[in-house]
């Protein structure tokens, strides 16, 4: 377990893979595998300040097709669950139709709103562009507004947990 445990580390490690690291731990953040992205991309914004809207391209484009598998999971679910039954749903997530579908970068409702979009079967396309311009929103934001922290800010946090920093000049 202890090998497995240090490959998986290994092969996420920033920045030998790099963007596709990135794109592997966005997906994965955005279905309904609790784990979080945002570390990954930032590291990634850090290390590559140059490459800014690249990484925040790349987190999107894998953090919204893992929305598109949550999407299709619920519309699995519908047809497999809920066929020929009349039932009721969420209200406000009907009448906003696919806009609700921006807020799928939320913590903890985010990636069930994709589910719902699915199982209400709300138009592929149209849920598909609201995922992607709140994911966008929110890494391109959050990314932003941790770059900014001073340097010596990051350095006390890592001497605080025992960690050097080779990336912070």
């Amino acid at each position: 377990m202890d090998a497995l445990l240090a490959r998986l580390i290994e092969w996420f490690a920033l920045p030998q893979t790099g963007l596709s690291t990135v794109f592997v731990v966005a997906f994965i953040s955005a279905t309904l595998l609790p784990m979080g992205s945002e570390p990954a991309v930032f590291g990634y914004a850090k290390l590559n300040p140059e490459h800014f809207w690249l990484v925040i391209g790349v987190a999107t484009a894998g953090n919204t097709l893992g929305g598109v598998v949550d999407y299709w999971l619920g519309y699995g679910a519908h047809e497999v669950l809920a066929r020929g039954k009349s039932t009721r749903y969420l209200k406000w997530f009907e009448r906003l139709g696919p806009k609700a579908l921006f807020f799928s970068f939320l913590p903890v409702v985010g990636d069930p709103l994709c589910t719902v979009a699915g199982w209400l079967k709300l138009g592929f396309w149209q849920s598909v562009a609201w995922m992607a311009a709140g994911k966008f929103t929110r890494y391109t934001v959050m990314t932003a507004a941790l770059l900014w922290v001073p340097n010596d800010w990051w350095r006390w946090l890592l001497s605080l947990v025992g960690l050097s920093s080779p990336g912070l000049n």
